[in-house]
C-alpha cells in the first residue's frame, strides 16, 4: 500500500502557462518602441544563437559562476541586439532593462485553460502545492500577475536552488520544504528528463504532461497526462 499523497509539485513554463508570443516578436516590439527597424525573424535567430551560447557557458543563469538571473538575461538581450548590429551601449542597456522587467507582465503569458481547475482540484483533495521550476527570480511576479500565486505554499526556482532540473538537488530541496517522504509527493511537468525521470529517480510520483502527444518515450499510461483535466483521476488512484 503506497503512502498517502500530501503534496503536488509543479513545473510552470509549458505546464501551467506559456509565453504568448515568440521572443523574436517581443524583442521586435520593444526595439520598434525604441525607434529601431529590425526583422523579427533576424532577432529570433540571433536570440537562439546567443541563448544557446550563454546556456552552455553559464548554465542555470551562471549562478555558480557569480552571476544571477537578471545579469544573465540582460547579457543575452544585449548580445542578441548586438548580433543585429545595434551598437549603442546606452540603447542596448535600455533594451535589456525594459525587456527583463516587461517579461513579468501578464500580457506576455497565457495560462492554459485547464490550469486553474487542476490547481483547485488538488486543493479540494486536501493536497498542498509547490513549484519546482527552471526559472529565475521573476517567477513569483509572473505567477502573481497571472493570478496563480495564491495556489502555492512555496516556489523553488533553479536560480534560488543553485541547481536546475534534471539535477536532483532541486528536488531534494523541495522535499525538505514539503517535510514528507518522496512517496507522498507527486511532480507534474512537460519534460521527460527534467521532470519525469529526475523526480522518479528520487521516489517522487512523476507525471509527464504531454499535451500534444509529442513524447515518444516509453512512459506507462498511468504516468502520462494529455491534459491537466485528467489529473484528479490520476491522484485518486
Amino acid at each position: 500500500m503506497r503512502a498517502p499523497l500530501r503534496w503536488v509539485l509543479w513545473d510552470v513554463k509549458d505546464t501551467l502557462l506559456k509565453v504568448r508570443s515568440s521572443v523574436g516578436d517581443q524583442y521586435y516590439k520593444e526595439a520598434e518602441r525604441m525607434g529601431l527597424s529590425l526583422s523579427p525573424a533576424n532577432i529570433n535567430t540571433a536570440f537562439l544563437r546567443v541563448y544557446k551560447q550563454y546556456s552552455s557557458r553559464f548554465p542555470n543563469y551562471g549562478v555558480s559562476q557569480g552571476l544571477n538571473g537578471e545579469a544573465w538575461w540582460k547579457a543575452v538581450v544585449r548580445g542578441t541586439f548586438s548580433h543585429c548590429r545595434v551598437q549603442d551601449p546606452v540603447l542596448l542597456d535600455s533594451l535589456a532593462d525594459n525587456l527583463y522587467h516587461n517579461f513579468c507582465r501578464a500580457e506576455n503569458w497565457e495560462v492554459f485553460p485547464d490550469s486553474v481547475a487542476a490547481l483547485e482540484s488538488c486543493a479540494s483533495l486536501g493536497l498542498e502545492l509547490g513549484v519546482v521550476s527552471n526559472f529565475d527570480r521573476r517567477l513569483e511576479s509572473i505567477l502573481h500577475a497571472c493570478g496563480l500565486l495564491p495556489h502555492f505554499r512555496f516556489l523553488l526556482t533553479s536560480e534560488e536552488a543553485g541547481a536546475a532540473k534534471p539535477n536532483t538537488s532541486i528536488f531534494d530541496q523541495a522535499l525538505q520544504r514539503c517535510g514528507v517522504p518522496a512517496a507522498s509527493v507527486v511532480h507534474i511537468g512537460d519534460h521527460y528528463e527534467k521532470d519525469y525521470v529526475a523526480s522518479r529517480s528520487l521516489g517522487i510520483h512523476g507525471l509527464l504532461l504531454d499535451r500534444n502527444n509529442e513524447h515518444t518515450h516509453d512512459v506507462p499510461e498511468e504516468h502520462r497526462l494529455s491534459s491537466l483535466a485528467e489529473l484528479s483521476t490520476k491522484l485518486e488512484l
